[in-house]
């Protein structure tokens, strides 16, 4: 059971009730928040205090003074389209608006935040869009989600279900697990590339960071040294300088990896906070008109975490290629020692594939965008429409990697005898439990898809553990 609270949630609870179907259940002192809130919104609207989205309508109707049916606020912005959320998304949604809630910030009745909360443990599946949210509160597709309620709107009950950035931040949640697992898997099939093309690991070692301590260097270098130890590759590399796609890719992953804690961060920041507009704070009497809806830092910082997988991708294509290389790698051409077969070079033409989708969606949403409400919404954060093109992009990342684990293993398989090191043995092992040694063509595809789907679920423990151990 997973308790909600004024305190907030952690990430790891979040992803807990999307992922594992946790129950949740606010704490007395959650109750006792909302029930203040919901209090002293009834309170002021009876003394006659103008409230947005209560006693005034919505909008571009700010101007009149006409209190708005609750219930038609979630049923005229049930507007979405496109596709439906999954079960893991709307639990990630659901428990994101219930933290908010917690706060009792939000005025909303006890009834109604007991009947979002019940909808979450029923485990039904309500149909959602996930386009129509322009980042300033995810109406449209937390209005879709209300319609789900079957209890009496009341109050601010209608505006305080959609008037916060859930959608957002509960598939944020969903995306930084998403990464943490394609960048385990991109370390990973770093690691055993070195040892395929018996890489140089001198950029590796701790003097290098020490001279100049990038954003997460330190960290993915002693992760990836790790990996290596035990084996025999620190004392026979094949050349004094690798191409910059091996020498490299510790600063570009620990810039990734640095862009994924920022995400980390803002979204558990979230997760603590109200966001509500109004907002009802009890301790002071008082109705807050706020800007906390805006998603501009969620969505730059998705934006930035998108642009340095797109670096990770490219150096994780480039080795693909080396290692392709006979020229490169000393290796046979293809990785295939058998004559009239094409072995590994046609996934060099799905991997640039991918690169080349994920350079496009790494290409960031425009700033501008067309106002709406009469212009009184003039601007727009963006941050779901950011979140799911990074969601779609780090999918793309994860099957890069898968390949490059393929080939990698498939180098290591034709140098003959190898002393690996311990995490790369591991790594090798896990590869071929999925997938086997390729001595004659088949098709790639579904070596790609079985074992990009067990990273997905499984991801590489071995390289979680050394990334922990070198922070």
């Amino acid at each position: 059971m997973i308790h909600l609270d004024p305190q907030g949630l952690a990430l790891a609870d979040l992803l807990a009730i999307a992922r594992e179907d946790a129950a949740a259940d606010f704490t007395a002192q959650a109750r006792q928040r909302i029930d203040e809130g919901h209090r002293l919104l009834v309170k002021l609207a009876a003394e006659g205090t103008p409230i947005y989205g209560v006693t005034t309508g919505l909008g571009a109707a700010v101007d009149t003074l006409v209190a708005p049916v609750q219930a038609n606020i979630p049923l005229g912005r049930a507007v979405g389209v496109g596709r439906l959320a999954n079960r893991q998304e709307l639990r990630a949604m659901m428990a994101a608006r219930l933290a908010g809630l917690a706060q009792g910030r939000s005025g909303i009745s006890p009834g109604a935040a007991q009947a979002l909360l019940a909808l979450l443990n029923s485990g039904v599946e309500p149909d959602v869009p996930l386009i129509g949210s322009l980042g300033e509160s995810d109406l449209a597709p937390l209005a879709h989600l209300s319609l789900a309620l079957s209890v009496p709107l009341t109050g601010k009950d209608g505006l305080a279900l959609v008037s916060a950035n859930a959608a957002s931040v509960g598939l944020g949640a969903l995306l930084v697990a998403q990464v943490q697992r394609a960048l385990e898997a991109l370390l990973a099939a770093l690691a055993l590339s070195c040892e395929g093309y018996r890489a140089n690991l001198s950029p590796f070692q701790p003097w290098a960071s020490r001279l100049r301590p990038a954003p997460g260097q330190t960290e993915q270098s002693a992760a990836l040294l790790q990996l290596l130890a035990g084996g025999e590759l620190a004392d026979s590399p094949r050349r004094l300088q690798d191409p910059l796609s091996f020498r490299c890719a510790t600063v570009v992953q620990g810039a990734a990896q640095q862009a994924l804690h920022h995400l980390h961060e803002l979204i558990e920041l979230e997760l603590r906070s109200g966001a509500d507009n109004p907002a009802l704070i009890s301790e002071e009497a008082l109705v807050l008109a706020t800007a906390n809806f805006d998603s501009t830092h969620l969505a730059l910082v998705a934006e930035s975490l998108g642009l340095a997988l797109n670096r990770a991708a490219a150096c994780s294509a480039e080795r693909i290629a080396k290692l392709l290389s006979p020229a490169s790698s000393d290796l046979p051409r293809f990785l295939i020692a058998r004559p009239g077969h094409v072995g590994m070079a046609a996934l060099q033409r799905t991997s640039s594939a991918l690169v080349a989708q994920i350079g496009h969606l790494a290409n960031p949403l425009p700033a501008v965008t067309v106002p709406v409400a009469d212009r009184v919404e003039d601007y727009a954060g963006q941050a779901l429409a950011v979140v799911d093109k990074t969601r779609q992009l780090t999918e793309r990342v994860l099957w890069l990697a898968s390949i490059e684990l393929i080939v990698a293993a498939q180098a290591v398989d034709l140098r003959g005898e190898l002393r690996l090191g311990q995490g790369t043995r591991q790594i090798h092992d896990t590869v071929r439990s999925q997938v086997a040694h390729l001595d004659q063509d088949r098709p790639g595809s579904a070596d790609v898809r079985v074992l990009s789907a067990f990273i997905s679920t499984y991801g590489f423990s071995i390289a979680s553990a050394a990334t922990t151990a070198g922070r």
